[in-house]
């Protein structure tokens, strides 16, 4: 009798401890603190997104603007998730000038780069993000450097149509990355022929895409990239590229309950890109393994490690926490070995202006759920002589992100728990996966 009892309670114990490492491991959006972990990140990115805006008028350098974003970042930070929860960046700020495709984040001790001034009308591409717990929000604006002290006009011309054709163009692929037949109604039998029509594949992806770019004059820019999103990875299993180059391609299509970086960039130019003379200065930790040999490069990796993750990071960053010029020798040891990798500076191949987006999202059962995105676009201020005429885009267009929720318009919002409002989760956006 007492053998049995032992044999049940250590039953009892092993699925206890089967089931607690599995709740502990469990890091989908069927975790509720996933999602909160994700938008409030989110709130922090987007938050930030808005004051680095602000900050870009004629005559400032692009290495203060970025030095504030990140300074704001971490303020931001700290005053969430007080306890042993790991967090940090998802992706340093960058300010990108005109013709830029790629991140930019000039080094303060050069010279040359710190002296970078924005120009009045260039469209900068601004990129950032933070994590919680490795949920990333990454997000991605284009904003029109205004002149200093001069209010803001209405935008005409190519630079109207370089903005319009981008922000379109980005609500179209929101809408593709929606999984057939997730808001069809009617019969069963309906809905499941609806369901059973398969995803667009990437080629039809670019060309609905180009439609857009092509009604604005246009072009989309080459194999611009979305990845699924994962813990601690920006760059998942999964990928779409758009209008790619020669010998890249995407793999997977959307699902539910996936989280993914989906980016939009358009050119004024061909949309074909060329490498920047500039040294690369992003970069993040890659899951090879190998010893360095010096010890330097191996201190490098460690302050890599400790402090940024696998998430991308800028060598100014490195050069502000330790003062150590040192640094660059073990960047250079570890590039070459291949646990760190570098992104190359890219820009477009006519120096044409281009403009970019990038939103962090989430794919639920009702549809989209914006985990960090740029701001709506106002489009009174922007006015084009060009617009859109193919029915098949207009007709995606016209459709929602998620489904419609008015049955719930008359139910009480629940107040917040004192676990959620201690971890400092101040968006007030309600769950689309509820």
């Amino acid at each position: 009798m007492s053998d049995e009892k032992e044999t049940g309670s250590g039953l009892y114990a092993s699925t206890k401890l089967l089931f607690l490492t599995y709740s502990v491991l469990d890091y989908s959006l069927a975790n509720p603190d996933t999602l909160t972990k994700y938008r409030v990140a989110a709130g922090i990115s987007e938050k930030v997104l808005a004051a680095v805006s602000k900050l870009c008028v004629a005559g400032e350098k692009v290495v203060t603007i970025c030095q504030t974003g990140d300074k704001l970042i971490e303020e931001e930070l700290a005053k969430v998730y007080r306890g042993k929860t790991v967090k940090g960046f998802s992706h340093p700020t960058t300010v990108s000038p005109a013709s830029y495709v790629t991140p930019y984040t000039p080094l303060a001790s050069d010279a040359a780069e710190a002296n970078i001034e924005l120009q009045a009308g260039e469209p900068v591409k601004i990129q950032l993000g933070a994590q919680i717990d490795g949920f990333g929000s990454i997000v991605c604006d284009t904003v029109l450097v205004q002149p200093k002290d001069q209010a803001e006009d209405v935008v005409t011309g190519r630079t109207a149509d370089l903005i319009l054709a981008t922000y379109y163009a980005n609500e179209l692929f929101l809408r593709l990355m929606i999984p057939p037949g997730l808001f069809s109604s009617g019969t069963d039998e309906e809905k499941a022929k609806v369901a059973a029509v398969k995803a667009p594949t990437q080629t039809k992806i670019t060309s609905l895409l180009d439609k857009v770019a092509k009604s604005y004059e246009c072009n989309l820019v080459e194999s611009t990239t979305s990845w699924l999103f994962e813990r601690n990875e920006i760059e998942g299993k999964k990928k779409i590229v758009i209008a790619p180059a020669e010998g890249t391609k995407g793999e997977g299509t959307p699902e539910i309950g996936e989280v993914w970086g989906v980016e939009m960039g358009m050119s004024l130019g061909s949309g074909k890109v060329k490498a920047i003379d500039q040294r690369a200065t992003l970069l993040r930790r890659t899951t090879n393994t190998y010893i360095l040999k010096s010890q330097t490069a191996r201190k490098t990796l460690s302050t890599v490690q400790n402090k940024f993750g696998h998430f991308p990071f800028s060598l100014r960053q490195l050069e502000e926490e330790g003062g150590d010029t040192k640094y660059k020798v073990g960047v250079y040891e570890g590039v070459r070995q291949g646990v760190l990798r570098q992104y190359e500076l890219v820009g477009d191949k006519d120096a044409a202006p281009v403009a970019r987006l990038l939103t962090t999202l989430a794919i639920t059962k009702n549809g989209i759920s914006k985990l960090g995105a740029p701001p709506a676009l106002d489009l009174s201020k922007f006015q084009s002589d060009k617009k859109i005429t193919d029915e098949e885009v207009l007709k995606i267009l016209e459709q929602p992100l998620g489904k419609n929720k008015s049955k719930s318009k008359n139910k009480k919002k629940k107040k917040p728990t004192k676990k959620a409002a201690k971890a400092g989760e101040d968006d007030e956006e309600e769950s689309d996966d509820e």
